[in-house]
């Protein structure tokens, strides 16, 4: 073997340059909010070298430009002063000081007069910062940013922000498209799941395909085995024709099995062979073969010891496994998030012009940046479902400014806060919750079963139970089509109000319409 000689070039260092995209770490600049929506999300990053001249952020400094680097522009918010703020790096900490006389600043939970030090540690967190009455900013110390994903189109219409994070999930979901493997997508509840196992299907082969979405905590365990595999005629009193199941429902496509952690002990040895083999069999009937790409999700702990999840349908089922991280962890796409919800919102109630532009009154545009301020100081417990309830809130209870009703203050400005709340809910058995106390919190929580389950601290097959057994609640998926025709009708098509009218969830609600349509 040939060794190099003094002269030749040294070979820059793979670990190196492996760390520039996977470890390195920057102080950015993050605009939550700007009465020029289409700033929001754009960002800049603040210079770490100690010693340099103090970085100065103001009306004209410095510019703020999108991961891919197009139009890259200051502020320029009258209200704002030319020096609001300068940044000084003194070791690994910063300090912010606000220049004399110059616009406010709040940073956290307080106004800032003269000037506060901060820890390295504190920014990884986010802080939120408002300038004046109408830019609301994240400092946060995090990864570098990644550049979008090339190939990922069908994803980029589902999964929204510009944080490095989501290039990240919007890549790992383009890969995932590419292969025909079994997917399991894990992360807490709401944090788009199931957004993310329709990107993954419409960017896969089998998007021309169907994809069939089913919650497995609320399959009773005695009718699991014929709404998975179907039942064959003459399989069971009654049963005068084949019913196909699931997998065969999904056939040359995608079948998704949301909530999989909740599939009972029985029916995880039949999804095992069913996923080994890609054979299935009806009740009653013969095996036969099916084409079918499983998708499944959960937020359970499937490896905790005291789990009775099988261990080889959960090596099975995570062929592929794409980790889904918690809004806390991406706050950066907050403010993006939150105008999509609202903009969604306030179109389908026929109030398109509520949003405020640079040109709205400058107490209008204050009431937006503050309502911005509060849900970035949110530590949000229900993740992005929770945000997209919260602007649909806001939107209903608003005019040109926005209002928050006495729900939502309770949730983000209570004593016992869910962003005050460290542990997990221990789970308590249903016949020990009254119909009172259900029924508030099916009212609290819009009758989405997730949230409440978290709320009574129980499970949420338990919920399901209890709904079945109620005289009151039912599931989306028992109304008529006659019935859910007269309703809307009757309500002008309004869903909200038809979910309402009914007690049932406002998703499974539209999912229920969306099958009908089909």
């Amino acid at each position: 073997m040939r060794m190099p000689n003094d002269s030749e070039v040294t070979l820059p260092s793979i670990i190196a340059s492996m760390a520039n995209k996977y470890g390195g770490q920057e102080l950015v600049l993050t605009i939550i909010f700007h009465p020029d929506r289409s700033r929001i999300g754009q960002r800049a990053v603040v210079p770490q070298q100690t010693g340099n001249a103090p970085w100065v952020l103001g009306r004209r400094s410095p510019d703020f430009d999108r991961p891919d680097g197009d139009n890259p522009f200051p502020l320029d918010d009258p209200y704002i002063s030319r020096r609001a703020l300068q940044f000084t790096l003194q070791g690994r900490r910063l300090v912010i000081r606000r220049f004399e006389a110059s616009s406010r600043c709040r940073i956290g939970s307080a106004e800032l007069y003269d000037s506060v030090e901060l820890e390295w540690e504190q920014l990884r967190a986010g802080l939120p910062l408002l300038l004046g009455h109408s830019i609301v900013l994240l400092l946060r110390v995090g990864p570098s940013d990644a550049p979008f994903a090339a190939d990922c189109a069908a994803a980029d219409s589902l999964l929204r922000g510009s944080s490095a994070c989501m290039a990240d999930i919007r890549d790992q979901v383009a890969r995932a498209g590419e292969s025909d493997l079994d997917v399991l997508v894990r992360g807490e509840t709401g944090t788009g799941k199931e957004l993310v196992a329709t990107a993954i299907h419409r960017a896969s082969r089998r998007a021309v395909g169907p994809m069939v979405s089913v919650n497995m905590a609320a399959i009773p365990n005695e009718l699991a085995a014929a709404a998975l595999f179907g039942s064959a005629r003459g399989a069971y009193t009654g049963a005068n024709q084949a019913v196909p199941g699931y997998f065969e429902q999904a056939q040359g496509g995608t079948l998704f099995l949301d909530e999989i952690g909740d599939a009972s002990v029985e029916v995880q040895p039949q999804l095992l062979r069913a996923l080994q083999e890609r054979e299935i069999q009806a009740v009653g009937g013969s095996i036969r073969r099916v084409d079918v790409r499983v998708i499944s999700a959960t937020d359970a702990a499937l490896d905790n010891q005291d789990s009775d999840f099988k261990a080889a349908l959960r090596h099975r089922l995570g062929a592929c496994e794409i980790l889904l991280p918690p809004l806390r962890e991406h706050p950066e796409d907050i403010g993006e998030l939150l105008l999509y919800f609202l903009q969604d919102s306030a179109v389908e109630a026929g109030r398109s012009g509520i949003l405020p532009d640079p040109d709205s009154p400058a107490p209008d545009i204050a009431a937006w940046a503050i309502l911005y301020y509060a849900f970035l100081s949110y530590q949000w417990p229900g993740n992005v479902r929770e945000l997209a309830n919260f602007a649909r809130q806001v939107v209903m209870a608003s005019d040109h400014r926005p209002v928050l009703n006495e729900t939502l203050r309770s949730a983000m400005m209570g004593p016992n806060s869910p962003s005050t709340f460290s542990g997990r809910v221990r789970r308590r058995r249903m016949q020990d919750v009254d119909d009172d106390t259900f029924d508030r919190a099916m009212r609290a929580n819009d009758c989405e079963v997730p949230r409440v389950a978290q709320q009574l601290g129980v499970s949420r097959a338990a919920v399901y139970r209890r709904i079945e057994a109620s005289p009151h609640y039912c599931l989306a998926s028992e109304v008529s089509p006659q019935e859910l025709q007269r309703l809307m009708s009757e309500h002008a098509g309004d869903v909200a109000s038809v979910a309402r009218q009914l007690r049932v969830s406002l998703n499974s609600l539209r999912s229920q319409l969306r099958k009908m349509s089909a």
